[in-house]
């Protein structure tokens, strides 16, 4: 069966939850680098990768690694790809997008302008034929170049794999799916313990544990691009792939999850979000501030996403805000806080020093996971 080295793109900062993910899938790794892990599989790897992996952006296929220092580089190696192999000869391609890290080649148009002109000559070296009327199946290309490293990739996914297809109704700023996954994968939180998101907004956080408590795969309510590519992929790895995610659901799984949230209207989004993703029957929304964060239970989690002052006019009640969430610490003392935020004053309001923090990026915002750990529960006997 064919192999290819598969790329997945991640959070930069949280290559370990993902590394961790697909090795649990059963692949080995080949290298990690800032943001993104390679490693080997079959085509049925590609399908799994898009249904399973929960803190992925997406899966490339790659189609060659290369050094070029010029142009003329770019477009000899490129077009020395087997790229009739890939693409048939009424592919719709197109390079989608070009990146250039330290690296002698730096335009993205420029990149992106040779790659196209590289494998329509290859192609048109095997199919005789100049022109190609691209009527057929997308197949959208990335090139990433870091240090004169040119990787090439096929991107088998499409829209961004944090989009799940639950989330049509959100507030303002919410965080990514695959970034709360991440946070969540970070933590030792597990199905039985308690997790409460006091500034839930449409309730991705509360949304992603109980998709993991429950075990439902991230990729099975939406589609992927390659799913249309017959001469790499055949159908039946698709079909496999979902059929094994969902004989793995846990019906009856259970959990204490809760999400709070001032605004009313949002609250409405984040039931339906939940609904959506089948997990309705797991979480509870209530309008609620975090002044009255408590809860009569011990040793539960704190998972949340507050706001930082990304509008202006939120600016002046940030001071306030976390100067609640270190009040809150103070009541639920044997629980752990995971907070991430950009708000730079964030610990000197809280009042406490966080036990650890990560550096994270979202998208370009730089972030910080601010780790309050509280105590460890008895071990029970």
């Amino acid at each position: 069966m064919r192999r290819f080295d598969i790329m997945i793109p991640c959070h930069f900062g949280l290559e370990s939850v993902c590394k961790r993910e697909i090795t649990d899938l059963g692949y080995e790794i080949k290298s990690v680098s800032d943001g993104r892990i390679v490693f080997e599989g079959d085509a049925g790897a590609v399908a799994r990768s898009n249904i399973f992996l929960r803190t992925a952006e997406r899966v490339l296929l790659c189609a060659g690694t290369f050094t070029a220092m010029s142009f003329d580089e770019l477009y000899e190696k490129t077009k020395a790809i087997d790229w009739a192999s890939y693409l048939p000869e009424n592919a719709r391609f197109w390079v989608k997008k070009a990146s250039s890290v330290r690296s002698a080649l730096f335009s993205s148009s420029d990149i992106q302008r040779i790659v196209k002109k590289a494998i329509v000559d290859s192609m048109s070296a095997v199919y005789k034929r100049e022109h190609f009327d691209e009527d057929g199946d997308d197949y959208p290309i990335r090139v990433f170049i870091n240090k004169n490293e040119v990787t090439i990739s096929l991107d088998t996914s499409g829209e961004s794999l944090h989009k799940r297809g639950y989330r049509k109704l959100q507030g303002t700023a919410p965080i990514a799916e695959n970034l709360a996954a991440a946070i969540i994968g970070l933590t030792p939180w597990r199905e039985g313990r308690i997790l409460v998101d006091p500034f839930c907004g449409s309730g991705t956080i509360p949304i992603e544990a109980a998709m993991k408590a429950r075990n439902i795969a991230p990729g099975t309510g939406r589609e992927f691009t390659a799913e249309k590519w017959t001469g790499i992929i055949e159908k039946k790895h698709w079909y496999e792939a979902l059929d094994e995610a969902n004989d793995l659901i846990k019906k009856d799984a259970a959990a204490d999850i809760q999400g709070y949230d001032i605004d009313g209207q949002v609250l409405k989004a984040a039931r339906a979000n939940a609904k959506l993703a089948g997990v309705e029957d797991m979480i509870h929304f209530q309008q609620r501030p975090v002044s009255d964060l408590t809860h009569h239970n011990k040793y539960g989690f704190v998972i949340t996403n507050p706001p930082y002052g990304q509008r202006l006019e939120d600016i002046k009640t940030l001071p306030g805000i976390y100067s609640m969430i270190g009040k809150s610490m103070d009541v639920l003392d044997t629980w752990s806080y995971y907070i991430i935020t950009s708000y730079e004053d964030a610990q000197r309001h809280i009042g406490k020093r966080a036990s650890k923090n990560r550096k994270i990026y979202n998208g370009m915002i730089k972030t910080y996971l601010y780790i309050y750990e509280g105590p460890k529960p008895p071990v029970k006997k």
